[in-house]
């Protein structure tokens, strides 16, 4: 995306302000990072999926994690906007999402992938813990387990507010966005998301085309019961 200059300040908390399906969009081609005392790790965001609320709200969503209401894991979800919600997956990953919608009404943006534009040798030796060999350059922040590892993101972070821009000296996250503009992006059903939110009933999957490091769609794999 390009145009308008960056958005910044008041306005990118307006953006974050509006509902997950027209946010997510708008955030791919921007710069997230985080500062921690290892150093500085950015992505370009190439992948985003969106989410909404509980069931009875304004925005129902059965694929988001607040379909069945606020708890304590949850509750970043609810916001105010303009920070992020982590959660742990699978029992090995976490996942980081930008909180959407004014404080009270849940909704979120999963960051799924991006390009390392920044640390790239921190991001790498993250990435590397426990492997037995390098981890190629447009697969360091591809799916959003991979992505929160590359940028050293934990359960420490959730709820952690976002800097509007690099500028900001202190550690912590921030978010830098271009203004409105025309690029292109691809849509579709999410991945790897289970029942009806994962049909294309819920086309809240955006990604900019030909990207290396756009993790590929997934339907969801049925649990088996034992």
């Amino acid at each position: 995306m390009s145009g308008g200059g960056p958005v910044t300040g008041p306005a990118l908390l307006e953006l974050l302000s509006r509902p997950a399906p027209e946010v997510a969009p708008r955030l791919l081609g921007g710069l997230f990072g985080l500062r921690t005392g290892e150093g500085t790790v950015v992505l370009r965001i190439t992948e985003v999926e969106a989410y909404g609320g509980p069931d009875g709200s304004d925005l129902p969503d059965p694929g988001a994690h607040t379909w069945r209401g606020r708890t304590a894991r949850n509750a970043s979800m609810f916001g105010p906007p303009g920070h992020v919600y982590v959660y742990f997956t699978y029992g090995m990953h976490h996942a980081v999402n930008l909180v959407c919608r004014p404080e009270g009404t849940a909704g979120g943006c999963l960051l799924r992938a991006g390009e390392v534009v920044e640390g790239l040798e921190l991001a790498r030796a993250r990435r590397a813990a426990g492997r037995s060999g390098p981890v190629p350059g447009a697969a360091l922040a591809r799916g959003p387990g991979n992505l929160a590892k590359a940028l050293g993101i934990d359960l420490t972070h959730d709820g952690a507010p976002l800097a509007a821009g690099q500028n900001a000296a202190a550690p912590g996250f921030f978010l830098e966005l271009d203004g409105p503009g025309g690029g292109a992006a691809d849509r579709g059903p999410r991945t790897g998301v289970s029942g009806p939110g994962g049909t294309p009933e819920f086309p809240w999957r955006w990604w900019l085309p030909g990207e290396p490091s756009v993790s590929p769609y997934r339907p969801a794999v049925p649990r088996r019961r034992r």
